[in-house]
C-alpha cells in the first residue's frame, strides 16, 4: 500500500501540480501576512514593483524558457550540454543588459516621484543576476521532466522568503525595506542550493555554440514577445489602476485578482506537463495526434473548474476576510474576483492554444495575438475606468482580451488542423466521466 502510494505521489502530473500548489499556498500565506503587516498604501507600493520587477524579467523567461525545452527534451547527452550551455550564455547577456539599464537609470533617480519605480532602480540588477542561476535551473529540471527537482526549487525559493516575512512580522520589523531584503536573500539563497546540487548546470557554459545560441534567439525572439505581451495585461491594468486611482485602490484590487490562483495553479501544472506531450506529437508529424492532445488537456481542466469557479463566486466575501482582514470586507474586493471568476473557464482554451501555436512552429502568430490583446486590455480598462470611476470597469474589461486570445488562437489551430471548438468540452466532459469510472472500479475492487 505504502509503495502504491508513493508510486502515485511520484506522477509527473502530481508533482508538477504540488509544485505550483506549494508555491501558491506560500505566497498566499505571504500576502495574508504582508496585507495585516503594512498599510494599504504600502502593499500598494510592493504589488507594483513587484509587477514592474517580474514583468521585465519576463523577458528573460519568455526568451528562454519554451526554447530551452524544446531545444533540450529528447536531446542527446551532447546536444543537452550545448543547449544549456548556450542558454546560460544568452541568460547571462540578457541579465547583463538589464542590469546596464539600471545602472544608467540609478542616475535619474531623483527626477523619479512614484516610490515603486524608486525601488525598482535601486534593487532590480542585483536581484536579477541573483536569481539567474536558479532560474537556468528550473528550465533544466522542466525539460527533464524532473518535477521532484522543480518542486524544491520553487518550495526553497518561497519558503525562504515567506520565513523572513513570518520572522518580521513577529519582530514587528516589516517595512518595504526589509521586504526587499528578504526577497534578494530568497533569490540568493535558493541560487546557491541550485548550483550546489547541480541542476543549474553552470559547468555546461564551455559547450555553448554560435549555432546553438543562434538557433534559440530565433525562437525565442517571438516568444519572449509572447511572454512579455502577455505579462503586460495585469501590470497595464496595475499601472492604469495606481495612477488613475491610487496606490490603495491598486492593494484592493490585488487582493481580488489573486484569488485567481485556484484557476492558474492547474494550469500551470498542466501546461507544464503537456508541452513535452505536444512536442511529442508534432515532433512525429501527427497533427491528429497533436490537437487531441490540446483538446484533452484543455477540456479536461475546463470542466474540472467548473465547480471551483462556482464555488468561488458563491464564498468569495469569506475568502476575502480571511485573505485581506476586515480592512478589506467593505471593498469591491469580493465582486472583482466574482467577476473575474464568470470568465476564467475561457482560460484553459486561452493558455492551451497559444501553447499549441507555440509547438507548432507557430509563434508568429501568439505574438501578434497577444499584441492585439495588449491593447485592447490597456483600451478596455482605461475606458472602463473613466466610464465608472472604479475598479469595476477594470475588471469587466477582462472579458475583452480573453475572448480575443480564444478567437485568434482557435483560428491559428485550425490552419494547421480543423476541429470544432465544442469538442473541447465533450472531450473534457469524456476524460472526467472515463477518471471517475476508473477511480469507482478501484474503490469497489478493493
Amino acid at each position: 500500500m505504502a509503495l502504491q502510494l508513493l508510486q502515485k505521489l511520484q506522477n509527473k502530473h502530481f508533482l508538477s501540480l504540488a509544485g505550483n500548489g506549494i508555491m501558491s499556498v506560500l505566497g498566499m500565506l505571504n500576502m495574508i501576512i504582508l496585507y495585516r503587516a503594512l498599510p494599504v498604501a504600502s502593499i500598494g507600493v510592493w504589488v507594483f514593483f513587484l509587477s514592474i520587477l517580474l514583468l521585465v524579467d519576463t523577458f528573460r523567461s519568455g526568451f528562454l524558457t519554451t526554447a530551452f525545452i524544446k531545444f533540450y527534451a529528447g536531446a542527446t547527452p551532447e546536444r543537452a550540454r550545448e543547449v544549456v550551455g548556450s542558454a546560460w550564455f544568452i541568460g547571462g547577456a540578457i541579465t547583463t543588459v538589464m542590469v546596464l539599464i539600471n545602472i544608467l537609470a540609478y542616475f535619474f533617480i531623483s527626477y523619479i516621484k512614484n516610490p515603486s519605480i524608486v525601488l525598482f532602480v535601486e534593487w532590480s540588477g542585483i536581484i536579477y543576476v541573483s536569481s539567474l542561476p536558479y532560474f537556468i535551473a528550473s528550465c533544466v529540471v522542466q525539460a527533464e521532466q524532473r518535477f521532484d527537482h522543480l518542486l524544491y526549487i520553487r518550495f526553497s525559493s518561497q519558503g525562504i522568503f515567506i520565513f523572513f516575512v513570518i520572522f518580521m512580522a513577529l519582530t514587528k520589523t516589516a517595512t518595504l525595506q526589509n521586504i526587499i531584503y528578504a526577497y534578494l536573500g530568497c533569490a540568493f539563497l535558493t541560487s546557491l542550493l541550485s548550483i550546489f546540487m547541480g541542476w543549474a548546470r553552470v559547468s555546461s557554459f564551455q559547450y555553448r555554440t554560435f549555432a546553438c545560441i543562434r538557433e534559440m534567439v530565433h525562437f525565442g525572439k517571438y516568444s519572449a514577445g509572447t511572454s512579455l505581451s502577455a505579462n503586460l495585461f495585469s501590470t497595464s491594468n496595475m499601472m492604469i489602476i495606481n495612477f488613475m486611482l491610487g496606490p490603495a485602490a491598486l492593494a484592493v484590487f490585488n487582493l481580488g485578482q489573486r484569488l485567481m490562483e485556484v484557476i492558474e495553479i492547474p494550469l500551470r501544472s498542466f501546461v507544464a506537463t503537456g508541452m513535452p506531450e505536444l512536442s511529442a506529437a508534432y515532433n512525429a508529424g501527427n497533427k491528429a495526434w497533436v490537437i487531441d492532445t490540446m483538446k484533452r488537456y484543455a477540456g479536461l481542466i475546463t470542466v474540472a473548474l467548473m465547480p471551483v469557479c462556482l464555488g468561488a463566486v458563491a464564498l468569495a466575501d469569506v475568502a476575502i476576510a480571511i485573505i485581506g482582514g476586515s480592512k478589506y470586507m467593505d471593498s469591491e474586493a469580493a465582486n472583482i474576483m466574482r467577476i473575474f471568476m464568470t470568465f476564467a473557464l475561457l482560460y484553459p482554451m486561452d493558455r492551451f492554444f497559444a501553447l499549441t501555436l507555440d509547438v507548432i512552429h507557430q509563434p508568429k502568430i501568439n505574438f501578434i495575438k497577444v499584441l492585439v490583446m495588449l491593447v485592447a486590455s490597456a483600451g478596455s480598462s482605461f475606458f472602463g475606468i473613466f466610464l465608472t470611476n472604479s475598479l469595476y470597469g477594470v475588471a469587466f474589461a477582462g472579458l475583452i482580451p480573453t475572448l480575443i486570445g480564444v478567437g485568434v488562437g482557435y483560428w491559428g489551430l485550425n490552419r494547421f488542423q480543423p476541429f470544432n471548438i465544442f469538442s473541447i468540452l465533450t472531450t473534457g466532459y469524456s476524460q472526467i466521466i472515463t477518471l471517475l469510472r476508473t477511480y469507482w472500479y478501484k474503490l469497489s475492487a478493493k
